[in-house]
């Protein structure tokens, strides 16, 4: 057994980390929409949130309808 698959080193061993997810996902709710998006407004991956795909899905397509009626700015960035 290598030394790496204990998951002490940042490998394949580690859980990857739950996002939670409070009732449904809803495009109005902006803070909950914020915490899966990057500093840049990108939004994070699944692998990295740990969630399902249809989960994904969902939180994708909140996010964009959120950007589209203006609750989410498109990016972070200001220059």
């Amino acid at each position: 057994m290598s030394q790496y698959s204990s998951g002490q080193f940042g490998g394949m061993g580690q859980e990857p980390r739950r996002a939670s997810i409070k009732g449904p996902i809803d495009y109005k709710n902006a803070e909950e929409l914020r915490r899966l998006m990057t500093n840049n407004g990108k939004i994070q991956s699944r692998k990295r949130l740990g969630l399902s795909a249809k989960e994904q899905k969902q939180i994708t397509q909140a996010i964009k309808r959120a950007r589209h009626m203006a609750i989410l700015p498109f990016t972070n960035a200001t220059a």
